[in-house]
């Protein structure tokens, strides 16, 4: 059974990978000819193209596209397809991206597994990325079981950990846990390079360690990814902005008072609450 890959990047890759590893017969397609060559010749697809006909054999596709071209790929992708063949995305947002795709395809199920680095580019694909990870799929009221079945019994082949949720569940989700982190990390750099004193810059540049590699992580990484969270999750990124404005603004006033007590009692609820958010 063939699978087909639309987008041979960080995600789109290490899936190629990680599939064709298990015994799959994968089919990459990407906008450039060099990718395509590079994919073959690293052995992480059987074919390449950048046509989407290559894809009209498959009985599963991933969309591994940024969000912004889900959509159009799947309208250019459609007219090469088997209407059984099942469709499912990699998107960080689910909500907009299954409104608009489902209409167009009885067979899709939107899907977002929870893995990634600061690169990007088939050069960052790696093995084993999503093994332990979450990989979410999320189905509606009138999604068949047969694609959701199939596409669950995949990640789970991938070793990872699948949830089953609705698309708006979703979004208000990963706005906590993956959208507010990039912009309070993205925030963290840029505040950093406010500093006026250009020596106490470069000191704090060379005394950076782990704790400030940790949070700074995921706010130096693709612009793009952060341009499409904050466009497609507007709403529930914009609310977890808010209560972490008025948390940060509490622990402001806290500081400025000179109250130790509530400052600790914070800090040891925040100490607590993080053991329930496991890595």
């Amino acid at each position: 059974m063939p699978i087909g890959i639309v987008g041979l990047g960080l995600i789109g890759g290490s899936l190629a990978w990680d599939l064709r590893s298990l015994g799959w017969e994968v089919l990459g397609v990407s906008r450039r000819s060099e990718t395509c060559e590079q994919a073959i010749s690293r052995q992480i697809v059987d074919k390449a193209s950048v046509d989407l006909s290559l894809l009209a054999p498959a009985e599963i596709v991933f969309i591994c596209t940024p969000i912004a071209s889900i959509l159009p790929v799947v309208k250019r992708l459609i007219p090469h397809l088997s209407p059984s063949t099942i469709l499912t995305d990699v998107g960080s947002v689910k909500k907009p991206v299954v409104e608009t795709i489902t209409p167009l395809w009885e067979n899709f199920v939107g899907g977002h597994p929870m893995a990634g680095t600061a690169d990007s580019g088939l050069e960052a694909a790696q093995r084993d990325l999503f093994a332990g990870r979450p990989y979410v799929l999320t189905p509606l009221e009138t999604t068949a079981d047969r694609p959701l079945q199939t596409l669950s019994e995949i990640a789970r082949s991938l070793q990872s950990q699948v949830y089953h949720c609705h698309p708006t569940e979703h979004d208000r989700a990963v706005a906590w846990i993956s959208h507010l982190p990039v912009m309070v990390s993205a925030s963290l750099i840029d505040a950093c390079t406010k500093e006026t004193d250009t020596r106490i810059v470069q000191l704090a540049q060379q005394l950076a360690s782990s704790g400030f590699q940790d949070t700074s992580r995921v706010g130096g990484g693709n612009p793009e990814l952060g341009i499409m969270m904050a466009k497609y999750n507007r709403q529930e990124l914009g609310r977890s902005l808010y209560q972490y404005r008025q948390s940060l603004d509490q622990i402001i006033a806290y500081i400025e008072a000179e109250n130790w007590t509530a400052l600790t009692k914070i800090l040891e609820q925040t100490q607590q609450a993080r053991t329930h958010f496991p890595f």
